[in-house]
């Protein structure tokens, strides 16, 4: 696949991401691809030169959509760019950069591999809830990492039931719960104790948030689950959903949230990826216990 128009997505509210979109720009425009600059992130600096335009806009025009900033810029991405089926490639100036996997000081370098047709595509998936209230739906959102139903008081824990294309699973109290795809079961879903998954995986993970009955574990099941997540009638305001810690919605007593796959999300890599070594890189396993 040749990527002839490339959108290019930067960390939102970051003005020091800047001087490397203007870099990969400058490089991609050098080889004969038209660019366009998200309008959100161009806002940041209007003085930039690059023809900006909306997401939408993006994901009807471009072959790929370049992401310059951390996981959490190209969750956002991923959401609303899902439905243009744009494949996506991460510059990583965040933190653990699990999806951002290209370094700043590699970032031409590995474009022009791109360019050149040498990479290697990768499927995911995302999420779609729907908060339905009354049999009818009230609000709905989407996740590529996970959707958490969770406490909104400290104090308090909610009291959750959920069931599995209809069939009743279990009542739980506790501060929440994930439903996670294997893309997020390295992130909370993996801080509350739930297991790594295969991001090749055709599975969702849902792991309880600090039960209060300790036999409580961590379940997975097949990618294509309808999962409902019901809120206690001891819950009347304490409850609300988060779709990838950005968007979130207030739950109360009765309502019903309805979980499933919903849209592919393409991952552009170079042929050395590996997931394995990157888990050993960003989790430390890699290091060896030293003698004392």
């Amino acid at each position: 696949m040749a990527f002839k128009n490339i959108g290019i997505i930067g960390k939102f509210s970051d003005a020091s991401v800047a001087d490397t979109i203007r870099a990969l720009a400058v490089h991609l425009r050098a080889k004969g691809v038209t660019v366009l600059l998200d309008a959100d992130t161009a806002m940041l600096f209007p003085d930039i030169g690059i023809e900006t335009a909306s997401r939408d806009e993006i994901g009807r025009r471009s072959d790929l959509a370049v992401i310059v900033g951390g996981d959490g810029t190209l969750l956002n991405a991923a959401r609303s760019l899902a439905v243009h089926d744009v494949p996506l490639v991460g510059v990583n100036l965040g933190h653990l950069g699990f999806l951002t996997d290209i370094s700043p000081g590699q970032m031409l370098e590995c474009m022009d591999q791109i360019l050149r047709g040498d990479y290697r595509m990768e499927e995911r998936f995302l999420l779609s809830c729907s908060v339905i209230r009354a049999e009818t739906e009230i609000n709905s959102g989407s996740a590529f990492n996970e959707v958490v139903v969770h406490k909104r008081n400290v104090a308090r824990m909610i009291e959750l039931e959920t069931c599995i294309n209809g069939r009743y699973l279990n009542k739980l109290r506790s501060d929440g719960v994930i439903v996670s795809t294997p893309t997020g079961s390295t992130a909370y879903a993996l801080s509350a104790g739930g297991p790594i998954l295969d991001p090749a995986l055709d599975a969702i993970v849902i792991v309880p948030v600090c039960p209060h009955t300790m036999s409580h574990r961590p379940i997975v099941v097949d990618g294509s689950s309808e999962i409902d997540v019901i809120i206690g009638n001891g819950n009347r305001d304490h409850a609300q959903v988060t779709c990838d810690g950005q968007v979130s919605f207030d739950l109360t007593a009765g309502d019903r949230l309805r979980i499933r796959k919903q849209a592919p999300v393409r991952l552009v890599h170079l042929p050395r990826h590996d997931h394995y070594e990157l888990l050993r890189a960003k989790l430390n396993w890699a290091e060896t216990p030293k003698n004392r």
